[in-house]
């Protein structure tokens, strides 16, 4: 795990080479819990004692990236509902990965553009891959492992459909 403190246990400000090897850690952490079928599936479901279905789907696919959703999901068929829900994109020649968003809404819009001030951008990111960072590290401490992970034929439920299926009638 990579530590984003200084040697006086403050918290270091999100700097370029920081938000780097927390990229580099989060790739790590995701080589652990992506078993090898994702060749050939596309969502997979893990299930450990103790700990909510896991659920990761390859949303994306090509040869040096791939665009990953992975989110707890909580409840039953008929009232689902999904946090983090954390979409994240993996850049396998780079060894690096970083997520993109927390929600299923943001996991497609566009958080860069050359007009936008470049520090709000390196805070968010930063904000955001710690905490990803965190739960991937959590995760593995669970259980959760590439081996844990089946493949499943149902995909992982839209924000929209679990809003739909969770509404009173």
């Amino acid at each position: 795990m990579v530590s984003f403190r200084d040697s006086h246990g403050v918290l270091r400000r999100p700097r370029l080479k920081n938000l780097q090897r927390a990229q580099e850690e989060i790739y790590r952490q995701l080589q652990l819990l992506m078993p090898e079928a994702v060749a050939h599936h596309d969502t997979f479901a893990s299930r450990v004692d103790g700990s909510p279905e896991l659920r990761l789907e390859l949303l994306e696919r090509h040869p040096y990236t791939h665009f990953v959703r992975l989110t707890y999901l909580f409840g039953d068929e008929r009232r689902q509902r999904l946090a983090p829900d954390a979409h994240i994109r993996v850049y396998h020649d780079a060894r690096i990965a970083e997520v993109t968003a927390f929600d299923s809404v943001q996991g497609f819009n566009r958080t860069a553009h050359p007009w936008y001030p470049v520090l709000p951008l390196v805070q968010r990111a930063w904000r955001e891959n710690v905490a990803l960072e965190k739960w991937l590290g959590y995760l593995l401490g669970q259980g959760h492992r590439f081996d844990t992970m089946t493949a499943v034929d149902s995909a992982i439920p839209t924000a929209e459909k679990t809003a739909r299926v969770a509404a009173p009638a």
